[in-house]
């Protein structure tokens, strides 16, 4: 169990505080760890939204929780700016970018709703310690090269799930040159290249950037003393004497630490890369793509990755004297009100809005699919944020790439994907694929093989059976299982979940679903759902967004059970805290693939191009021995490892709201 500084949640605070209430709770546990940040859906002035927001400041206000409104900023942003992600603490958030905050040398990792609510009543939760990966930077960056193009290079070049779930220590000489901009970017991205948390460590940078920081603070004293007006009280977290203490205690990993991997980055051999179209596993040199004269409809520079004060000026140095092309539309949201104020203080948003850009309220936003300028069906669109997954940023047949703010800016004003003038090939390395290298720890026992007879607690099923769908699909994203448009309905039923389960991925997969689940099923729902139809899929299944209908909806249908390669940790979260049962088994995806799969390749539909599989499979799997029966077309027998006392004892509360509510009245 841990127990986190601080926990941020945003626009989906409403469905945790209702989960708050489901399990009894009354009193925030400690009312000093949460933080409210309102920044998803900012752009909606709807009576219902506006509703929403006010109901959420309302329990902030009862229960004395730090709350920032809609127009304050993206949440990430704010948890850095506020001092509550500070080095060597832990602080997590419903939400999958929270790896952010391992920029500034604070352990920042995903949790979701459930958690959130379990934190609010008890102070803690859950976490599986992930495994531990060494990535050393070494070098200098050529001169417009950035934090965007070494995470964009990481991903696309590591791109078969090396650092998948694990917890990421950057290291090496290469980091001493990168600004705190830019690890945050590194550290935010390491969402979309796998990893649980992307930490980077205190050194002189981070210090004199707290110490800017604090500047700015004392400054602002100074003047309201001088002004006759009471100076503000000392900041809670950014203060002289915490910063003293970490001066005092530098920490650092031992010489002799063991990791599961090393991977080794040359910083110096980097051209600027772009990302996609439609995956971060894709990276392309800038220079390759430049040739081809890709238009693009829309450019974006929004986001918690890419639109600090740093990022606006890098746009705005690219777009002055210039106009965005005709055709193209360009979008530009702070990741705070602090950023915007600043950015326009310095001349540099005036730019942008000369240029022809068109201003969103410091949040989120098209990011992730809501308010003005998404994408529309065939449109092509280059933006500075973090994911450009199928569909995500509006219609599932556009096409997204991801970029640093220069090069976002520089394609808005000539209408194609390109580098800005300012941009010196002679500077530049080769373009050819940047250095790497990677080492592996020789690794323990396969966590595939099954324990003998693994103990099952009372009332546990001892069997999960039911026909097998297969989705020939390695990183099917949250947005594929629960599209992005239907997240902040706080009100969706579970049937409706159901209904529109998959819709990205295969839009006939709930119809099938539903064509084979019985009204036996579909009763179990909200208990435990023990038989029904088995979901296979490739591997990272689940990767992306921390949204929990991914997790509830596929159980909503009737699935009680996904067998996959390997799991996102954030899907599995929610899967465990909502009883959804998840088991790996690498060689049962392998045969499946090799049988069913185009071309025995995952990816691109199934052997006549259907996206979900159905060919008449049972499967049967035996939650005590490991043992999965399968009969039908494929007939074969394998072993998994199961689930374990802690996972049998959640599904048996069903889920943690369950077992908080156990622990509420225990205490009681």
């Amino acid at each position: 169990m841990i127990r986190p500084e601080h926990v941020m949640t945003h626009d989906n605070t409403g469905p945790v505080i209702s989960k708050f209430k489901s399990i009894g709770a009354s009193k925030v546990h400690n009312p000093q760890q949460p933080v409210f940040t309102l920044d998803h859906d900012v752009q909606n002035k709807s009576p219902k939204n506006l509703a929403k927001y006010a109901s959420i400041e309302s329990f902030a206000r009862k229960h004395d929780i730090d709350f920032f409104p809609a127009g304050r900023g993206i949440g990430h942003q704010i948890l850095v700016e506020e001092g509550y992600a500070f080095p060597y603490t832990l602080t997590v958030a419903s939400d999958s970018h929270s790896n952010m905050y391992g920029g500034v040398g604070c352990v920042g990792t995903p949790i979701v709703r459930t958690d959130a609510a379990a934190l609010w009543a008890t102070g803690k939760t859950w976490w599986q310690v992930p495994r531990m990966v060494k990535v050393e930077l070494k070098g200098k960056l050529a001169p417009g090269v950035t934090g965007k193009d070494v995470i964009v290079a990481l991903c696309g070049s590591f791109n078969k799930d090396e650092v998948l779930n694990a917890a990421i220590e950057f290291s090496g000489d290469g980091i001493e040159a990168l600004t705190i901009d830019d690890r945050l970017t590194i550290a935010n991205m390491t969402t979309e290249w796998g990893a649980l948390v992307g930490f980077f460590p205190v050194d002189e940078t981070t210090l004199q950037w707290y110490d800017n920081t604090l500047d700015k603070l004392e400054l602002r004293t100074f003047s309201s003393t001088n002004s006759g007006i009471p100076p503000p009280p000392t900041h809670p977290r950014i203060n002289r004497s915490r910063l003293d203490a970490i001066r005092k205690g530098i920490v650092q990993s031992d010489s002799e630490a063991q990791y599961a991997s090393h991977l080794v980055f040359d910083l110096s051999s980097l051209v600027p890369h772009v990302s996609g179209p439609n995956s971060v596993k894709i990276s392309t040199p800038l220079p390759i793509l430049e040739e081809k004269k890709i238009a693009i409809n829309k450019a974006y520079l929004v986001s918690c990755t890419n639109s600090r004060l740093s990022d606006i000026a890098a746009a705005a140095d690219a777009m002055k004297g210039h106009k965005v092309a005709n055709g193209v539309e360009f979008y530009i949201a702070a990741a705070s009100s602090a950023v915007q104020q600043e950015a326009e203080r310095l001349g540099h948003w005036d730019i942008l809005e000369q240029a022809g850009a068109k201003t969103l309220p410091a949040g989120c936003g098209p990011c992730i699919g809501l308010g003005t300028g998404l994408l529309e069906e065939g449109e092509v669109g280059i933006s500075a944020t973090n994911r450009n997954y199928k569909g995500r940023m509006g219609h599932p047949n556009a096409q997204a790439y991801l970029a640093s703010p220069a090069v976002v800016a520089a394609s808005a004003i000539r209408g194609y994907i390109c580098g800005p003038s300012s941009l010196d090939s002679s500077t530049l390395p080769p373009t050819q694929a940047p250095t790497f290298s990677s080492s592996q720890t020789p690794s323990s026992p396969s966590t595939s093989a099954a324990p003998a007879d693994e103990p099952l607690l009372e009332g546990f099923p001892r069997t999960f059976s039911g026909p097998l769908l297969f989705a020939p699909q390695d990183n099917l994203n949250t947005d594929g299982i629960y599209p992005g448009k239907y997240t902040y309905q706080d009100d969706i039923t579970l049937e409706r979940q159901a209904e529109v389960v998959m819709e990205n991925y295969d839009p006939e997969f709930a119809s099938l679903v539903a064509s084979m689940t019985t009204k036996e099923v579909e009763s179990q729902v909200v208990g435990g759902l023990k038989n029904g139809v088995v979901l296979v899929a490739g591997y990272n299944f689940g990767t992306g967004s921390s949204r929990e209908q991914a997790a509830t909806a596929l159980k909503a249908a009737g699935i009680p059970l996904v067998i996959a390669g390997s799991f996102g940790d954030i899907f599995k979260r929610n899967a465990i805290n909502n009883g959804l049962v998840c088991i790996e088994s690498p060689e049962l995806v392998k045969d499946l693939t090799e049988s069913y799969a185009k071309d025995g390749k995952r990816g691109s539909g199934g052997r006549n191009g259907e996206m979900t599989v159905n060919k008449g499979i049972h499967i049967n799997v035996n939650m005590a021995t490991g043992q999965v029966d399968v009969t039908g077309p494929l007939n074969k027998t394998y072993t998994v490892r199961t689930v374990g006392p802690s996972v049998q004892e959640l599904w048996l509360c069903g889920g943690l709201e369950g077992y908080i509510l156990k622990e509420i009245q225990a205490h009681a």
